[in-house]
């Protein structure tokens, strides 16, 4: 972690949660449309209960839970430092952090999909990191700051 966060850059997994917020949609959509024709079951008893809009709902908070924490938390953080690399699950525990003086070259494929940090001249040691989980607007912010730090 950084003393002054002013200096670093943060990405986030926006791009993933974006499924996710319709996956929640979807369902509060198929929940209220289960509420709604509990009101015709009396006529058409083979209309589904309208007790099974709650797993939906459940499923919609989930979701919209899910979403909301790929929005707020990091998935890269560029520092003065180095690169702080976050997993999806336990990312205090599983943090890893890359050092600007351990990375020898960068590269970004022509589909802008992965970020390959090789750590020696040979480009037989790196990390290969996947640029889906950020947004298409800010992978290209993305690759500006990493040509930048480390001169390609």
């Amino acid at each position: 972690m950084v003393a002054e966060p002013h200096k670093e850059l943060r990405f986030t997994r926006s791009g993933q949660a974006v499924g996710f917020f319709v996956a929640g949609a979807v369902f509060c959509g198929v929940a209220v449309t289960l509420i709604a024709t509990g009101v015709y079951r009396p006529e058409n008893p083979e209309l589904p209960h309208p007790a099974w809009a709650v797993p939906c709902l459940v499923l919609a908070v989930c979701t919209f839970i899910l979403a909301s924490r790929l929005t707020k938390h990091a998935y890269l953080i560029l520092t003065p430092i180095g690169l702080e690399i976050f997993p999806f699950f336990r990312p205090a525990k599983g943090m890893q952090m890359v050092f600007w003086q351990e990375i020898s070259a960068a590269e970004i494929d022509e589909r802008g999909k992965w970020l390959t940090l090789h750590f020696n001249n040979e480009r037989t040691a790196g990390i290969h990191l996947s640029l889906s989980p950020v947004r298409k607007k800010l992978r290209d912010l993305l690759a500006k700051a990493v040509r930048g730090r480390v001169k390609l």
